[in-house]
């Protein structure tokens, strides 16, 4: 049986269910998967999702990091890790090979951040293929190699596809397309040649990516997508308390929390009456986000929540009356592609205040599934006033929220596409794919 290898940075992570449902929705549609993660997570919880995928998950060897050593005590303490899978892949392919560890190599001088210095990350990606390539080789059952995100995993992907023979493909997603840093160069321009397809989450996306792809039409915009039966609304409880304004996220800074805390201030002056959480896991933003609370005097009205599982969640979702997710674009091009969790609450039934970047205005009409603003503080005090004291308003942004998720970011529609463009990868590749070297 031909099966596809997913290969991730880390699985399964709180922070990227998206991925854990999409392999859900591919075994449900009857495709069969092998999965392998670069590094093992160690969260404390995992979403219920992971749970249900049967497809075998296999680590690849821990590797030590690059920062603060040469490249040959790098090697010295990681080469004995990966050696038995390189000397296996070099018997067998041994063109393919020299050829690979050749580009490796060439990539890390032609990228080297300083002269006479190696550009180390590719030597390690070249490792970490090699496992992977033996793997599957191996196994003999794998028929199409697909890395998620398009920086890291997308060049061990190509890498282990030239080691292996097996054609590749990739998802990219938000910071991985926009930060040069990730792909120097015209590197990213080679994999996507190199690549049978290349997905992302939005249309925003697939069309930079289309622009700088040499065959555009090999640029498909699958949405994520979410279960929407499980994801849907059920009649809260009644409540005394006041109204819930919630957030969910990582505590980074594109995000924009410190925005949603600065409007949350301007709130309270105004005399209005609310509570707000945000949920997700501490980040860089995490220190500045707690010493503003304190110093705006929020502590009696707003909290800083961890991560949670999604059946957890999915409770706290059905006691909010309002979701706000203020997000921004970084300097350096980091942003957030498709926001999943503005994707939950909206089939949740919670009316919804956010920002129109990256994939959001797909997402969202403003004004008829939720409203869009510009993300300062002020704005973002008016939207939440506006949603709270019209009801109708309210009751109308909820209904049609809900509609617009379950028309077209359900899972069981949106994988599909994803499914067959896999199905389609059993014939050679077309003469216009043809691998330039680096």
């Amino acid at each position: 049986m031909n099966k596809i290898a997913y290969v991730m940075n880390g699985f399964p992570r709180l922070s990227e269910t998206f991925i854990a449902h999409e392999i859900h929705q591919l075994e449900r549609l009857g495709t069969p998967l092998r999965l392998y993660s670069v590094k093992q997570e160690r969260e404390s919880v995992v979403h219920p999702v992971v749970g249900a995928i049967r497809a075998s998950l296999v680590y690849l060897p821990d590797a030590s990091s690059l920062s603060g050593t040469t490249l040959v005590r790098w090697l010295r303490d990681n080469l004995p890790t990966f050696a038995r899978a390189h000397v296996a892949v070099l018997r067998r392919r041994p063109l393919a090979w020299l050829h690979t560890l050749g580009s490796a190599v060439a990539l890390s001088w032609r990228h080297r951040p300083a002269p006479f210095t190696l550009r180390k990350v590719f030597i390690k990606e070249f490792l970490q293929a090699g496992w992977i390539a033996e793997a599957v080789l191996r196994e003999g059952d794998v028929s199409h190699l697909h890395g998620h995100f398009c920086h890291g995993v997308a060049t061990i992907t190509w890498f282990a596809s030239r080691l292996s023979g097996l054609p590749f493909s990739f998802t990219a997603h938000a910071k991985d397309i926009y930060q040069a840093e990730l792909n120097p160069g015209r590197l990213l321009e080679r994999k996507m040649g190199a690549a049978r397809f290349v997905a992302t989450c939005t249309c925003a996306n697939a069309q930079v990516l289309r622009a700088r792809h040499p065959r555009p039409g090999e640029v498909h915009a699958i949405y994520h997508g979410l279960d929407t039966q499980w994801f849907s609304p059920q009649p809260a409880p009644a409540s005394s308390e006041a109204p819930l304004l919630l957030a969910v996220g990582r505590l980074v800074e594109k995000k924009g929390f410190d925005q949603l805390v600065a409007a949350c201030a301007l709130l309270k002056q105004r005399g209005s009456n609310f509570r707000c959480v945000i949920v997700g896991e501490d980040g860089s933003a995490g220190p500045a986000l707690r010493a503003q609370i304190e110093a705006l005097g929020l502590a009696d009205c707003v909290q800083l929540h961890g991560a949670v599982t999604q059946d957890r969640l999915r409770e706290i979702y059905r006691g909010a009356n309002a979701f706000v997710l203020p997000c921004r674009v970084m300097e350096d091009g980091d942003r957030d592609g498709f926001p999943n969790v503005l994707a939950e609450a909206m089939a949740m039934g919670v009316p919804v205040v956010s920002t129109p970047i990256s994939g959001i205005p797909e997402m969202i009409d403003h004004g008829v599934h939720g409203l869009l603003v510009e993300g300062d503080a002020d704005s973002l005090a008016g939207a939440i006033e506006r949603l709270l004291g019209d009801g109708v308003l309210h009751a109308r942004l909820a209904r049609e929220a809900r509609a617009r998720i379950c028309e077209r970011f359900d899972s069981r529609s949106t994988t599909i596409a994803l499914r067959d463009l896999f199905s389609a990868q059993t014939g050679p590749a077309p003469a216009a794919m043809r691998e330039v070297t680096a």
